[in-house]
């Protein structure tokens, strides 16, 4: 991968990888704490939820990731983090579970700015011929780190509480800060100068997705998968109670998943190049559906080999949103349309995390997994069949106004 080859990248990765560390073992553990407190699936599920109900602060997150230097932002964004995460502290009784939901609120935003942002970083660090290389190994490198976080983070919160792994969450945060500091990246490139009314500015990634054939595509796709996905956050939990294990379980099974993402990731980069970044979308998609089918069996080694499925599928998912955008996005626009994109599909997770933790108790898990199954397929075969011819747009001026053809789409 050449962009592994970039010491800069390199720094970012390592640093990257370690806060993320800590947040996929909080993440995983906010789940276990909201369940335990109260006993309810549904409350496990609403941590999800309200993660997801912070992804509309995202036009917001894009136009400031376009419109400050992104490294600075990154930094702060980090170390505010940091301390938020601290504020677990105060949970003891179920009477404060307000404050995880607080906290997964928060914890959606910021991440929704990092990504942002990161995103645009990427951009401005490599050439288009790397990106997708350099996606493939965040992603995996960040998947890989499940197969011990889950298991880290259950154990500190069985050992310890979930104090402790808040505080580990909030010290890996270090790491990301630091490798920012040590690198040098380009300046963000300033978008073309025009008067432009902020609700315009507010709203030119959507324009420039709906007028880009192929991220128009991947993301309306995205966005039907989406819409059945979040049903997984609550219906683990049933599958769990189905395989007689405690909640803390969820923990293995996620390892279970990131063994498979990272199987998955030896494999993205070159699917994309072979398939393109909107077949290898239906791919995972695909995978999806049937991963969804075995995990009605409820068997510990079958939802095992379901969850290993699963997580194949994820780079492949992750990456090919996230190069086709960045490909297809210039610099300047980076931060809003990967913020447009990302709001999109996870405010359709949201809501299909909200019809998970009502109808997961009333109709059980399987009807929903042949719901996701089905649905899934249909997203994908579009996807497979005729995916959209990939373009990139030339602005004349400004995106708000007029768009001129280039030379590849004439």
């Amino acid at each position: 991968m050449g962009a592994l080859s970039d010491r800069r990248f390199r720094r970012l990765l390592i640093g990257n990888s370690l806060s993320s560390f800590g947040d996929s073992a909080l993440y995983l553990s906010l789940g276990i704490w909201a369940k335990d407190l109260t006993g309810s699936n549904a409350a496990a599920g609403g941590i999800f939820l309200a993660q997801g109900l912070a992804a509309l602060s995202a036009p917001f997150a894009g136009i400031l990731a376009d419109r400050v230097q992104r490294r600075p932002l990154l930094i702060v964004t980090n170390a505010a983090m940091a301390l938020v995460v601290l504020a677990l502290l105060a949970v003891q009784s179920a009477g404060q579970l307000w404050i995880l939901y607080a906290v997964a609120v928060a914890y959606g935003a910021g991440f929704g700015l990092l990504a942002a942002a990161g995103a645009g970083l990427v951009k401005d660090l490599l050439g288009d011929e790397d990106l997708a290389g350099a996606n493939t190994a965040s992603i995996t490198l960040r998947q890989g780190l499940r197969i011990g976080s889950p298991l880290v983070g259950a154990a500190l919160y069985a050992k310890l509480g979930g104090g402790a792994v808040a505080i580990l969450d909030s010290v890996t945060f270090l790491g990301a800060i630091t490798a920012l500091l040590t690198v040098r990246v380009p300046a963000t490139p300033a978008q073309p100068e025009r008067q432009v009314p902020p609700r315009a500015q507010l709203l030119a990634g959507a324009a420039h997705l709906r007028r880009t054939p192929l991220l128009r595509q991947i993301v309306a796709v995205s966005v039907a998968a989406m819409l059945v996905l979040g049903f997984y956050e609550s219906l683990t939990f049933a599958v769990i109670e189905a395989l007689h294990r405690p909640p803390s379980y969820f923990g293995v099974l996620m390892s279970v998943q990131a063994a498979g993402s990272i199987a998955g990731g030896l494999v993205t980069t070159r699917l994309i190049r072979r398939l393109g970044e909107a077949r290898t979308l239906g791919v995972a998609l695909l995978a999806w559906a049937v991963a969804s089918l075995v995990y009605a069996i409820p068997m510990i080694g079958v939802a095992s080999i379901a969850l290993a499925v699963f997580g194949v599928a994820v780079p492949l998912y992750a990456v090919a949103v996230a190069t086709a955008t960045q490909r297809y996005t210039p610099s300047w626009l980076q931060g809003r349309v990967h913020a447009t994109a990302d709001m999109a599909s996870k405010l359709a997770q949201t809501l299909s995390i909200a019809m998970g933790a009502i109808l997961v108790d009333r109709v059980g898990y399987r009807p929903l997994l042949f719901v996701i199954a089905a649905v899934v397929t249909l997203a994908a075969l579009p996807i497979l069949v005729r995916p959209a011819v990939p373009v990139r747009l030339s602005y004349r001026d400004s995106p708000f106004t007029s768009v001129v053809p280039s030379q590849r789409e004439r």
